[in-house]
């Protein structure tokens, strides 16, 4: 994989990294490929033409196809695709991670990521940062394999899947696409193993992942459009935004220990959970940034009058 490499100034600038797969030039008319996942070449959150997904790397896949695939110590190349990546988290990724190593979502942030403001995002996005080592590998990256491996990051789940929605200007609906995508080195492909994308998934345990990830990309998809205004997203209001997304711990305070509940309605069955249950949270916090930045009111958030 190539090197990493200055894109633009950011937020917290600590290595800004490049996509290997961009489309310049493309008219944005009706139906988009909008990638929420591809690993280990990252290209996420990008609105591309429905015309060119014919041109994308990889085989497109659907439910009806089988592939053969496994990853194991057996494996010649095992572990190898765990190094100098590009690999966005979402903010389920943060959540889970941040459990497994029993640190705050701060902790978590300050010591493992590094955060990038692309040129054509208004929203900064969240790199694993690679260890400090001549591979770049993964830092949690063991001889033995995934120190974090029940919470891994929802495109190391899905690997060798890519997963995209394709989302119609038109008829405002989205529907979820898929590559098979394994590197040119990966020898796991010459197993006899077969999978489908249902069997795959359920080995992987990706559903939670997948519907977490999904929330968020509709949400991100909200910022193509710059919604900062003069302040920028170093303002108050886009710090507040990062905060209720990518730190779980800190929304947690604002919602039990200010105002919060007293300005805002809450859907019942969501209130109930969000105080047990961390991914409730994370779900309120996608509604509450639409409200909070867009004026977005949805059945399960609203002002209360």
């Amino acid at each position: 994989m190539a090197g990493r490499r200055v894109l633009a100034p950011l937020i917290q600038v600590r290595v800004l990294v490049s996509q290997p797969f961009y489309l310049k030039g493309m008219a944005l008319k009706s139906t988009c490929l909008f990638f929420i996942n591809s690993y280990p070449f990252i290209f996420l959150m990008k609105y591309i033409n429905s015309n060119v997904i014919e041109y994308l790397p990889g085989k497109r896949i659907d439910t009806k196809t089988s592939f053969n695939f496994q990853c194991d110590p057996d494996v010649s190349c095992f572990n190898l695709c765990c190094r100098n990546l590009n690999l966005f988290l979402y903010p389920y990724d943060v959540l889970r991670l941040k459990n497994n190593l029993n640190m705050t979502s701060s902790q978590f942030i300050d010591q493992y990521t590094d955060i990038v403001m692309r040129e054509e995002s208004y929203f900064p996005d969240v790199l694993l940062k690679m260890a400090e080592n001549n591979e770049k590998t993964c830092p949690f990256l063991t001889e033995s394999g995934c120190q974090v491996y029940p919470d891994r990051p929802d495109a190391c789940r899905t690997f060798p899947i890519e997963m995209g929605i394709q989302y119609s200007e038109k008829s405002k609906q989205d529907e979820a696409i898929y590559f098979f995508r394994p590197p040119d080195f990966c020898k796991g492909t010459e197993t006899k193993i077969t999978w489908t994308l249902e069997t795959w998934g359920i080995d992987q345990a990706v559903e939670t992942y997948h519907r977490m990830t999904i929330q968020w990309a509709k949400l991100k998809r909200l910022f193509q459009n710059d919604p900062w205004g003069v302040e920028g997203i170093n303002g108050k209001k886009g710090k507040m935004a990062f905060m209720a997304l990518y730190n779980i711990d800190e929304f947690r305070e604002f919602v039990f220990k200010s105002s919060f509940l007293k300005r805002y309605k809450i859907q019942k069955d969501l209130k109930n959970k969000m105080k047990k249950k961390d991914d409730q949270l994370l779900k309120l916090a996608f509604e509450w940034v639409k409200l909070f930045v867009w004026g977005l009111s949805s059945t399960k958030i609203s002002i209360k009058q």
